[in-house]
């Protein structure tokens, strides 16, 4: 193993291979700070570039866009409440109340830090355990997937930080518009009027996009004094650069490790996602915290959790790739295809026949968790200059990366629409304190839980035992009625006399 990292770092530091992992983190930055433009879209897009290079410079610089475009979402979920991917939509629940209190530059020192750390320790945990992880990971099956789906659902009750009732209900409009589109067993089109638009259901990007920008834009363009004092107060307390201190740093460890784990493990498990592993580890954070009152005000383990959670995903996906040859989300999914034209066979077979190359992998996945935090770290000021801009300036700019990013999707207006119409509902929602976040979850986790619910019981001919019988089905379960039920336990522990 020593003498194949040794090969490994010698060709991955060749200056050809690190100029396109430079370039690959860069694009990747730039593409998850973008709107609507996700990381599977980057990856998707740049692979035909790679058809003419060598297998570790082509591989490693869509590794790197990947790696990048996860921690780009961060920058402007952070700055202007829109998060540039979907696995940054739980760092803006604390990421803009931060820059809102005049402390944008610590909020983006956090999101750099915890984003390469949190890489960086998942890929090392690739490199030393990814064959038992991997063994681990298949007895995910049906059952698994739905409680594992049941639990993230459950943050709901976590985050409804005003009334419980309200978080409910907005989370349960989620779900129901997931069932949008076709039945993801029968193929029967469900409440789609008859729209050829809605038969893949509401892109819950689109849907995003406008609850947390447009909404925001709305709010701006009502032009009221409170507006107008809060941003003078955010430039004038950006440009004194209070930053991320050693103190505060020491006490974001142990959620910093704790979310990374949750990333790693949730990596692992195919079709879960990076959406799932953020606000999972963002529920945690807030469940062990001693202060839980303060998530959503501006909490800096509340952006901590999630950016080491999304961004440790990318070491935990690439495990059943490598291994297994089984993507473990859709980016994977594309490099799969990557691996595949470069004539490569992920698998066990791959470790033996090309171990060199696979070490090359692993060396660059290091590289580029370093290039983040050394790109994002020295671009911060620069990053923080975006509120200097005037608010009569900045509705327009966000007005069009929000109508760009919509339509990038599916190259239609009709999700322009979708986001307009989002951006209404999450002005009024806000207006009227309906927490946005359960909405968002309810989409993204609702068909996950119910094609998994649906297989599971087929599986079981109907019978509910395949859900208490196998631990780890069982466990999820009762994390989850445990997480649903903890804002009770609390209301009954402060009535005690």
């Amino acid at each position: 193993m020593l003498e194949m990292l040794g090969q490994g770092l010698m060709l991955a530091t060749q200056w050809q291979v690190l100029l396109f992992l430079l370039l690959g983190v860069v694009v990747g930055i730039i593409v998850g700070s973008l709107p609507g433009l996700t990381s599977t879209m980057g990856v998707a897009l740049l692979l035909p570039l790679t058809f003419a290079m060598e297998a570790a410079t082509g591989i490693l610089f869509l590794i790197g866009v990947y790696f990048g475009s996860m921690y780009g979402g961060s920058i402007t979920a952070i700055l202007i409440n829109t998060p540039g991917s979907p696995a940054a939509a739980a760092t803006v629940l604390d990421g803009y109340p931060m820059t809102r209190k005049g402390e944008a530059y610590k909020a983006l020192q956090i999101s750099t830090l915890c984003s390469s750390i949190g890489g960086f320790i998942s890929v090392l945990v690739l490199i030393l355990v990814a064959p038992q992880l991997a063994a681990f990971a298949l007895r995910f099956s049906a059952p698994e997937t739905f409680a594992l789906a049941l639990f993230g659902l459950s943050i709901i009750s976590t985050l409804s930080s005003g009334s419980m009732v309200k978080g409910l209900i907005s989370g349960f409009a989620g779900l129901l518009l997931a069932t949008i589109g076709l039945d993801p067993i029968s193929g029967i089109t469900r409440f789609s009027g008859d729209s050829l638009h809605l038969l893949g259901g509401i892109s819950f990007i689109a849907v995003m996009i406008g609850l947390f920008a447009m909404s925001e834009v709305f709010r701006m363009m009502e032009g009221s004094s409170a507006v107008r004092a809060a941003t003078g107060q955010m430039v004038k307390t950006v440009k004194d650069k209070a930053g991320l201190s050693w103190k505060e740093f020491k006490s974001l460890i142990v959620t910093l490790l704790r979310s990374t784990g949750i990333g790693t493990g949730i990596g692992m498990i195919p079709g879960a996602g990076a959406d799932v592993a953020a606000f999972v580890a963002y529920n945690e954070a807030k469940r062990f915290d001693k202060d839980p009152e303060g998530f959503g005000k501006g909490s800096l383990k509340g952006v901590a959790a999630p950016e080491a959670a999304n961004n440790s995903l990318t070491g935990g996906a690439m495990v059943p790739l490598l291994t297994l040859g089984i993507p473990g989300d859709a980016v994977t999914a594309v490099l799969l295809g990557a691996l595949l034209v470069q004539g490569l066979q992920p698998g066990p077979m791959l470790f033996e026949n090309n171990g060199p190359l696979v070490y090359t992998l692993f060396i660059g996945m290091l590289l580029a968790n370093v290039l983040i935090f050394v790109i994002g770290w020295s671009c911060i000021r620069l990053f923080t200059r975006i509120l200097s801009v005037p608010i009569g300036l900045m509705i327009p700019v966000i007005l069009v990366l929000c109508v760009v990013g919509a339509y990038a999707l599916n190259n239609q207006f009709f999700d322009v629409i979708v986001m307009f119409l989002a951006g209404m509902l999450g002005y009024a929602m806000k207006r009227y304190d309906f927490p946005v976040a359960p909405l968002v979850l309810g989409m993204i986790l609702g068909p996950m839980m119910e094609s998994n619910l649906r297989r599971a019981l087929i599986m079981s001919q109907g019978s509910l035992e395949i859900f208490y019988t196998r631990p780890v089905t069982a466990v999820l379960l009762l994390l989850a009625l445990a997480t649903l039920l903890s804002p009770l336990f609390k209301w009954l522990r402060t009535r005690r006399p």
